[in-house]
Formats: structure tokens, sequence, C-alpha cells
């Protein structure tokens, strides 16, 4: 059954000047969006990346769109095409796109439209060190992240790395919308908690739009 989108939308949460938390606002898309993450990673399948350090990520990543960001020894980036297939990154299913124009709407970013989803895929254990988002190439457009499965703990700081960071719970169907002066925020999740979610079961998945081209 579809809800209320707005019933979300009263609810919202100010994170910082240009970000807001939606709680539960992707609830009303659940069904689509897991199918969408099941028919993109069948074409494109999770791995775990390497970093310019040569360091293994701890999360397990995949992407659709018109671009895919990758790491590897050469560096951070955004490309058309899956470097373990040669092949485009599969097209953004409908549901993902809807949502997040909705979403971003929202917080008062009217008009975005993602050209590159990131799909992560954490186990318990997993996180993500503090980091900004750079490698788009227009920051005006906000960072849309939508938290399905295992509750995860956010951590959302300052335009520094060494700004503290606040933490920030997200369970499933959540979002978090950061743009404007929040844009190059730091974020991070902090170390995946163990446990079973009914419809993801032993994982977290976060799907992040951007604006990469």
């Amino acid at each position: 059954m579809i809800r209320d989108l707005f019933e979300s939308e009263r609810s919202a949460v100010p994170l910082a000047d240009g970000a807001v938390l939606l709680p539960g606002f992707a609830l009303p898309f659940e069904e689509e969006l897991l199918a969408g993450v099941a028919a993109v990673t069948a074409a494109a399948p999770f791995r775990h990346m390497t970093t310019p350090g040569g360091f293994r990520m701890s999360v397990a990543m995949t992407n659709c769109g018109n671009a895919g960001w990758i790491t590897d020894r050469r560096g951070y980036r955004y490309d058309a095409a899956d470097p373990e297939t040669g092949s485009d990154w599969p097209a953004m299913p409908a549901a993902f796109g809807a949502l997040a124009t909705r979403a971003a709407a929202a917080e008062g970013c009217a008009g975005f439209v993602p050209d590159a989803c990131l799909i992560n895929r954490y186990e318990p254990g997993a996180r993500l060190t503090l980091h900004q988002d750079r490698n788009e190439r227009d920051y005006d457009a906000p960072i849309v992240s939508v938290s399905l499965g295992l509750s995860a703990t956010f951590l959302f700081g300052g335009s520094e790395r060494t700004d503290k960071a606040r933490r920030i719970p997200l369970t499933h169907g959540d979002v978090v919308v950061w743009g404007g002066p929040a844009r190059l925020a730091f974020h991070g999740v902090a170390p995946l908690k163990d446990g079973t979610h009914p419809l993801v079961g032993r994982a977290r998945i976060n799907l992040t739009f951007r604006k990469a081209l």
C-alpha cells in the first residue's frame, strides 16, 4: 500500500543548514527499490573496490545510471562503464529517480534529477570513514541517501575533517538529503552492528543519488 508521502515530510529533522533527515520517506517505495537493487546487481554484482592506497573497502559496491563511482589504484572517479565487464552500468530504475527527486524537493532542492546512483552493501562490521563527495562536476545539486535494511549510525560533520560529527541513527526507509552550505560536509557510517532485517537480511543497503556529470 502506498502511504502518504507528506506524513514523512512533516516529521523532517534538520541536521544542518542545507541538510535534513526524512524519517521513513522511502517506505512507500520499499518494494520497488529492493526489486531495483536486485535487477541492478544481477547485471553488475556487488564488489569490494580498492582505494588508491591499496586498501580493500569493507563496503561492497555497485552502480546504476549514466555513470558509476569507482575507486582503484588510479584514484576516485566516475566512469560510464563497469570496469569488471567493460559494459555500461545498468540503467537507473524509474523508482530510484522518482524517490530521489521527491526527497530533494522536500529539502527545498526542486528539479533534482540524478544521473548516478552508488549502491552500497554493508554487512556487520563494515564502515565508511569520514569523507566528502567531491568527484561530481557540479556541487549545486544535493546528495540524496536512502537507507534500507539494518539500522546504522550515520556520521555527519562539517566542512573540515576535524569538525565534530553528529551520530544520527538511521533505520529502514530513512532518507538524508544534503546540499547548499552542507553539500561538502564530511560524512560516514560507523561499523554496522549485527542483526537481521526481515526484507534485506543480515545487511544494510544504501542508495546514494548524485548529479555526477
